[in-house]
């Protein structure tokens, strides 16, 4: 009996192992042929027989060898290291959940939290955050960290003098006495967007910023761990509905959310006064 689950357990570990490899190739072949040498920085060659960038483009810009990225990509038994792995992640434009998915794809684990990147906008994007002059709009990442923002929204929220660090949703609301202060319906309002960043959250479940700033604000707000660990009654908020301005006077909002990037989960939220 002993042997039979022995052979059992080697045979599931095995199907699980050639999943996992299947599932690592797929991944990073998806990730490289959605690429143009425009958006790697690359210059243009003319036409490509297949769209995306080509393997030895993608070994270059991480700085690694072409055969160990061929044999990597088409998932042969191979080790590679964190600093491999981080390489890829960057040549291939990954963001975090897309990064800590490829660590568990690779390693089984998630990346280090030294891995976490700032993302950014590009001119565009801030182009149109500035056209909408009389809209308060920022866009904000998968963490809800704060990106990029207009002057609208600057002059709402003070982005601009805060730390790079503080430029976060949830912070603002469970860690900024001062800003919750502005907050008349907070009690209300609060329960409701920690049910969309938990929405958030479960698309990435293992990525260890998101995990960072939930364990921080759990330490740092008694009704963040409260609410956050039970279950969720609330229905969900995208964006703060009442606000009081630096006059005291009582503002409300609606809100509507475009993305940005798919691919790097950035999402505008627009403000829209009632």
């Amino acid at each position: 009996m002993e042997i039979i689950l022995l052979l059992k357990a080697t045979v599931l570990s095995t199907r699980s192992f050639a999943r996992t490899r299947t599932d690592l190739s797929d991944f990073l072949m998806r990730h490289r042929t959605k690429l143009t040498p425009a958006d790697a920085g690359l210059p243009a060659t003319g036409q490509r027989r297949t769209p995306g960038l080509r393997r030895e483009e993608v070994a270059a810009l991480a700085g690694v060898g072409l055969t160990w990225y061929t044999w990597f990509e088409q998932g042969r038994d191979i080790q590679v290291s964190e600093s491999f792995l981080l390489k890829v992640s960057k040549a291939l434009k990954l963001d975090d959940a897309e990064c800590s998915h490829l660590f568990l794809l690779a390693h089984r684990r998630p990346p280090p939290p030294e891995a976490y990147q700032w993302p950014s906008v590009g001119s565009l994007v801030q182009t149109l955050l500035d056209d909408l002059v009389m809209r308060p709009a920022y866009v904000v990442n998968l963490r809800w960290d704060v990106v990029a923002w207009n002057r609208a929204a600057d002059d709402l929220f003070s982005f601009t003098p805060r730390e790079r660090s503080d430029r976060n949703v949830m912070r603002l609301l469970f860690a900024d006495p001062q800003f919750r202060h502005r907050l008349p319906e907070w009690r209300a309002e609060a329960p409701r967007l920690l049910t969309q960043f938990r929405y958030d959250l479960a698309g990435a479940p293992d990525d260890p910023a998101m995990l960072g700033l939930v364990d921080e604000l759990k330490r740092l707000s008694p009704d963040f761990r409260r609410w956050f660990e039970q279950p969720s009654l609330e229905n969900y908020a995208r964006g703060i509905g009442t606000l009081l301005d630096r006059d005291g006077a009582t503002l409300r909002f609606l809100h509507e959310m475009l993305t940005v990037d798919e691919y790097r989960h950035l999402r505008m939220v627009v403000y829209f006064l009632q």
